[in-house]
């Protein structure tokens, strides 16, 4: 489970990582990601004067399956990314969108595919 304060919750931190942020597709997933905010306002969640964390969301809509075909890709995109926030710069937003596949694939094949978009996204690999 991520903790509090790494969840992206807000409508427009949604907007804002998907319309004006970077992204790396996958067969079974999209990552979209927004390098770190300077705005102050932009993490709720941030205690005083300290930079706020990179936070995650996730979209997983009826196309991935029913309610539990989709809780269940939640529950695993988000221990999945709970390792892995630390790869990002303090400020960041993030958001896993599942694609259809994603309600089939087992816990490997969606590791494998988010450690690549993220890889991608943080410089690592190139297209």
């Amino acid at each position: 489970m991520l903790p509090t304060e790494h969840r992206l919750r807000r409508r427009q931190d949604f907007a804002a990582a998907v319309r004006r942020g970077r992204r790396a597709g996958r067969p079974l997933l999209v990552v979209h990601f927004r390098s770190g905010l300077t705005s102050k306002n932009t993490d709720p969640h941030a205690p005083g004067e300290s930079a706020p964390p990179a936070r995650a969301g996730f979209v997983v809509s009826k196309a991935v399956g029913g309610a539990v075909v989709r809780n269940l890709v939640k529950r695993r995109l988000r221990h999945l990314m709970r390792d892995r926030l630390d790869h990002f710069p303090a400020g960041s937003l993030v958001v896993v969108r599942a694609l259809p596949g994603a309600g089939e694939a087992g816990h490997d094949q969606l590791a494998r595919d988010l450690d690549t978009a993220v890889q991608r996204l943080l410089g690592g690999v190139p297209r």
